[in-house]
């Protein structure tokens, strides 16, 4: 099987597609039971398997067909496969929390890695040395993402408050270059783009308790329907996995193409993350904290029952 590439645009969501078969597919619903995925996928290194998978030929080991859309943020993924526009998607943990309340439908299926290397990144300029410094200042950040939940719990963690301000991912780099704002929290690839643009004048601090967990994403429809595509999915995801962890020359390269970050940084981003595929209990209890989180800034209906998350994982296909 040949591996080709396209671009394409699902009717409610502005994204990039590329497909990966020799005659990509671009109705998952033509043919329910074929071994063909289409998967949203937020262009992000936490989900490094997406595109190394791709581009290696593991999709194409396991005789299956994908098409990947791409999305800068995971509360967009989600409601696109929760509208059944795509079988499957990344989101981390956060606005996961979320979605699951509003829809019921929508089960955990994967834990791709963990990323421990959020950082908040300021404008040396600014006079901002440490956590206390931003004090009274303007952070950008997508609100409802896993971005603003990290820098939430830095400033809550030292009795700091600051403006938050709503940034989309794509605007970080020109928000914090242009001083619209002092400093910026955001996820990777934007994260070590901020960096790269600010150059000797980018000051880095961390803080906080966060740790992300990258997760995927699918509906009970498409879980009924495509079984046997998913769980061929994940045995790719899983190689992929290991390509990662042991750097390979073309797993690098993949990641750096799909985020358009240099191979060197790839390499030295890729340091922060546990790329081993997983999907176990304690996820549940991880998922009720950031929910409350949510229902606390508006993301969730202050009188929404917060549902028992244990129901919403689906290990059929990952090891527990």
């Amino acid at each position: 099987m040949t591996t080709s590439f396209h671009r394409g645009l699902l009717a409610a969501v502005a994204a990039t597609a590329i497909a990966v078969s020799a005659t990509a597919c671009t109705d998952s619903d033509s043919d329910p039971a074929s071994d063909t995925l289409t998967v949203g996928f937020v262009v992000d290194p936490s989900w490094a398997q997406i595109p190394v998978a791709a581009d290696t030929g593991l999709f194409d080991d396991q005789d299956l067909e994908v098409e990947v859309i791409n999305f800068s943020s995971g509360v967009e993924a989600l409601q696109a496969v929760a509208a059944g526009q795509i079988d499957i998607t990344t989101a981390a943990d956060v606005p996961t929390s979320a979605a699951l309340v509003r829809n019921p439908a929508l089960r955990v299926v994967g834990d791709g890695s963990r990323w421990e290397g959020s950082k908040i990144v300021a404008r040396q300029d600014t006079g901002i040395n440490t956590i206390a410094d931003l004090a009274g200042k303007s952070v950008g950040t997508p609100l409802g993402t896993s971005a603003a939940y990290y820098i939430s719990n830095a400033l809550a963690t030292e009795n700091i408050e600051a403006e938050l301000v709503q940034v989309a991912p794509s605007a970080i780099v020109t928000a914090i270059s242009q001083s619209n704002v002092e400093a910026v929290a955001i996820f990777q690839p934007y994260q070590a783009q901020a960096i790269e643009a600010l150059g000797p004048d980018a000051v880095e601090l961390t803080g906080g308790t966060y740790s992300q967990h990258s997760l995927y994403l699918s509906t009970e429809s498409a879980i009924s329907t495509k079984a046997e595509a998913l769980q061929k999915f994940f045995s790719a995801i899983d190689e992929a996995g290991t390509s990662l962890a042991n750097k390979d020359e073309d797993a690098v390269n993949a990641v750096a193409m799909a985020t358009q970050l240099d191979a060197n940084l790839v390499r030295t981003i890729l340091e922060e993350f546990d790329f081993t595929l997983q999907l176990t209990p304690d996820l549940a209890t991880k998922l009720d904290e950031l929910a409350e989180w949510a229902q606390s800034e508006g993301n969730i209906e202050s009188g929404a029952l917060l549902p028992d998350y244990a129901t919403f994982l689906d290990t059929q296909f990952v090891s527990s």
